[in-house]
């Protein structure tokens, strides 16, 4: 299986880990450290040598940071995670409510004026460390970039990753490498800058259409790049990774060792474009002290690759039906699964991963798993990204609901889907929450919007009928998803703060939930496409607007919803949701599960 149920950390480990770091900074002379979840290309994943903040604390989240001083060791988290980090972490450390509270003003409150505060330029972004400084400077602390203290007790550190890179093929692309670089080139040339630096290997590997194997679940190649207003490309990366690629890269990019990575960047001529927001500070360190004019910016690659090209929407739509045929295949079992379990067999939330794993692999198309599958029961369900462990596995019972939030990677596209299904008879509360989840889903998937909203703009409408019943929750409404890529790509979001307008192309994530924590847990996600919205049979054009299209189809499990608290307009779109599942899906299954699908869809 691409899951295993070993648990990755324990809590035991921590405070040996953390009196060995200790004894490090007061050799070090420092009276912090921040040890991030990032590593060098702030991404989301990360390779086991890069997994410090894990190795650390205990804690196994996707984002957080621990700051860690000779009295106090804080682990930020943020409201996914609240629940997770509480099980993971020994008492040594604080879990701290973060955003809400930011490092620089709890460290502030606990050092004393002349403190020095560590970092490892090479894992903070400069937009991180000004606002570490904003809050450290008015009370005389430094935030000083220093040697890993961390790496230098971590003994038994992996090593980095080593898999090959492979080409990505353009017509499902829909352009060519040196297409896209032409397009990057003439981005920097029209903006007057010489060049750029890429630093997230999701960019590196848009643009130059390969995919790798450094990280699971995340097919990229680690490294890093500049490419310069004529297109040119230098790829810093371990050459052995990309033996197999010189006629597909051609001859206008040139791969270098990474250790030649920071030599490349003091010879540079401005003004080159660095992302404050994603760069390590690192790099803007090596070209100051070079006198090499900054031009801060965005990642050129972010907009041009969060929006996709009509065969890379094409691909993932295909992505996506096969998938859901999967997901059917797997419903259908689960069904049978939970009627036996509400009867007292014992099945268990690794026999769904499993189980639902099987059903993706059994296309002969799945290249891994886009994520762990999170697969809570009852109480698990409120962990916002709970990953079940063979001491966590937990038996589905009557009256349970059952979270159900996976995805897989394919050539053609990445998917992403939460269904929430009841064990047994759902009670009236689980019912009427979770109607208020659907009809959040509802409303986001039936919006028309004026072109250039961003998703900050949008997210309430997921929140609103949870709202009139004083509920929330403590996520985004939805990320962006690449294309045989990141899983969660930005800069696109449906979130309170994210400021990006949203363009055709783009795909996002649509999942609102609601969590009661040692209750249960609901989550309903399809993925979406922007498109232009369709005319209005009105002979008013009005203004340009845009619309989402449905990627996923699978059925949405028909008990949990309270019929009476639909509006005849969200009655109308399950209908009509569940009548086109029937129709895309009806030549991919067949046998059992063709009638299990038949049922599933069936009218309110």
């Amino acid at each position: 299986m691409f899951q295993s149920f070993e648990a990755e950390t324990t809590p035991e480990t921590g405070p040996p880990r953390l009196a060995a770091l200790r004894a490090q900074m007061a050799e070090d002379g420092l009276d912090a450290f921040l040890v991030p979840r990032a590593d060098a290309h702030q991404g989301e994943h990360v390779a086991p040598c890069d997994a410090r903040l894990a190795w650390l604390t205990g804690f196994t989240g996707s984002a957080g940071l621990a700051a860690v001083t000779a009295e106090a060791a804080g682990v930020f988290v943020d409201g996914r995670y609240r629940v997770q980090v509480k099980a993971q972490v020994a008492d040594v450390f604080t879990p701290v409510d973060w955003p809400a509270t930011q490092p620089g003003p709890w460290l502030a409150q606990r050092l004393a004026e002349g403190a020095r505060v560590g970092f490892d330029p090479w894992l903070h972004t400069p937009a991180e460390i000004a606002r570490l400084e904003a809050a450290l400077t008015p009370a005389g602390i430094a935030a000083v970039p220093v040697a890993n203290p961390l790496d230098a007790v971590w003994a038994d550190r992996p090593d980095p990753p080593s898999g090959r890179a492979v080409a990505y093929p353009d017509d499902l692309a829909g352009a060519t490498a040196a297409e896209k670089r032409r397009r990057i080139g003439a981005i920097l040339a029209e903006a007057g800058q010489a060049a750029a630096v890429l630093t997230q290997p999701d960019s590196i590997c848009w643009l130059l259409n390969i995919r790798g194997s450094d990280l699971p679940r995340f097919p990229v190649l680690q490294g890093f790049a500049i490419v310069d207003a004529g297109g040119a490309v230098r790829l810093f990366a371990d050459p052995a990774k990309l033996a197999d690629l010189a006629d597909h890269l051609g001859p206008d990019v040139a791969v270098l060792p990474p250790a030649s990575f920071e030599a490349a960047m003091v010879s540079l001529a401005g003004p080159v474009r660095v992302d404050r927001s994603t760069a390590p500070v690192a790099v803007a360190q090596a070209l100051t002290s070079a006198g090499v004019e900054i031009a801060w910016g965005d990642d050129p690659c972010l907009l041009p690759k969060a929006a996709k090209t009509a065969a890379e929407i094409a691909a993932t739509a295909e992505a996506h039906l096969r998938d859901g045929a999967a997901m059917v295949a797997f419903l259908a079992w689960l069904d049978g699964a939970a009627a036996e379990a509400a009867a007292g067999k014992r099945v268990t939330e690794t026999d769904v991963v499993r189980a639902l794993e099987g059903a993706r692999r059994a296309t002969n198309a799945l290249k891994d798993i886009s994520f762990d599958t999170i697969a809570g029961s009852g109480p698990n369900g409120a962990i916002v990204h709970y990953r079940v462990t063979e001491e966590t596995d937990r038996a589905l019972a009557e009256g349970d609901l059952l979270l159900v939030d996976s995805g897989g990677q394919y050539l053609d596209g990445t998917t992403d889907i939460t269904r929430t299904v009841a064990v047994g008879t759902p009670s009236a509360e689980e019912r009427a929450c979770f109607t208020r989840v659907l009809r959040g889903m509802i409303a986001v998937s039936r919006l028309r919007w004026p072109r250039g909203l961003a998703g900050r703009d949008l997210d309430a409408v997921a929140r609103a009928p949870l709202w009139m019943a004083g509920q929330d929750y403590d996520h985004g409404t939805g990320h962006g998803v690449g294309v045989y890529l990141g899983v969660h790509e930005g800069p696109q979001r449906l979130s309170r703060i994210s400021e990006v307008a949203l363009e055709p192309g783009m795909i996002l994530s649509n999942e609102p939930g609601y969590y009661r924590e040692g209750e249960f847990g609901i989550r309903i996600e399809n993925l979406v496409a922007v498109i232009p919205a369709p005319p209005l049979d009105t002979a008013d054009p009005g203004r340009e607007m845009l619309a989402f299209r449905t990627l996923t189809w699978v059925p949405i499990d028909r008990r949990l919803i309270d019929v009476d608290a639909l509006s005849s307009d969200e009655r109308a779109w399950i209908d009509s949701y569940h009548a086109e599942v029937a129709a895309r899906l009806a030549d991919r299954v067949s046998g059992a599960v063709a009638d299990w699908l038949a049922r599933a869809t069936a009218p309110l």
